[in-house]
């Protein structure tokens, strides 16, 4: 599998009962599983609620490398946030961290893989439709948040490329021209977007 397709993962049916729970109880027990554990930050709560995410996958039958595997950029960020967290604070509150960020990418991915992508956006946006009273659009709400999900392990791909490049080269130390370059690719990727967006009367 692509490192970029590896965060969120793809809808491929499975046949299993979480497919056919409706998208708005998918939604709702996303929040019950992440919201807790990161408003209460105790170890014993992140790690039941991930037995219980695991628990999911397994019942959807995505497999442990699909259903649980992390990109390699991503790995690295979790280690140094760890780190941080253990120098700054203490080792658990750095465990803590890193489970409830992991609670939530696995929690994101059993959505995604579970529910068709045209699900996804009709239900998001149902959920927006009150924001036309403010003058708000649903259709675009739900575009921006496909932009995103799209976008995130887009440059969640370019990042581990530009790593490997850097390590074949023996310059894998210096951070400041890998950061730059993700930048770069980042802002080129939004101008694209733009671009295709506009071309297509949605930019407006």
């Amino acid at each position: 599998m692509a490192e970029s397709d590896r965060l969120f993962g793809t809808y491929q049916p499975r046949g299993t009962w979480v497919e056919r729970v409706s998208v708005g109880v998918k939604y709702l027990a996303f929040l019950v599983l992440t919201l807790p554990a990161f408003l209460v930050r105790q170890w014993w709560l992140t790690a039941a609620l991930l037995i219980v995410v695991v628990a999911l996958v397994a019942a959807a039958r995505l497999g442990a490398r699909r259903g649980l595997g992390l990109p390699r950029g991503l790995v690295v960020l979790f280690v140094a946030l760890a780190a941080f967290q253990a120098l700054t604070a203490s080792w658990v509150a750095g465990l803590v961290l890193v489970g409830n960020l992991l609670l939530a990418v696995w929690a994101s991915r059993l959505i995604v893989m579970t529910t068709p992508v045209a699900a996804l956006l009709d239900a998001l946006a149902a959920l927006a439709r009150p924001a036309c009273v403010f003058g708000g659009d649903p259709e675009r709400f739900a575009l921006a948040v496909a932009i995103m999900l799209r976008s995130v392990p887009h440059l969640a791909g370019e990042f581990t490329a530009i790593r490997q490049a850097a390590k074949a080269r023996g310059v894998e130390r210096r951070l400041f021209g890998q950061l730059t370059q993700v930048i770069v690719k980042a802002v080129a990727y939004g101008k694209a977007t733009g671009e295709a967006l506009d071309a297509r009367g949605l930019a407006s």
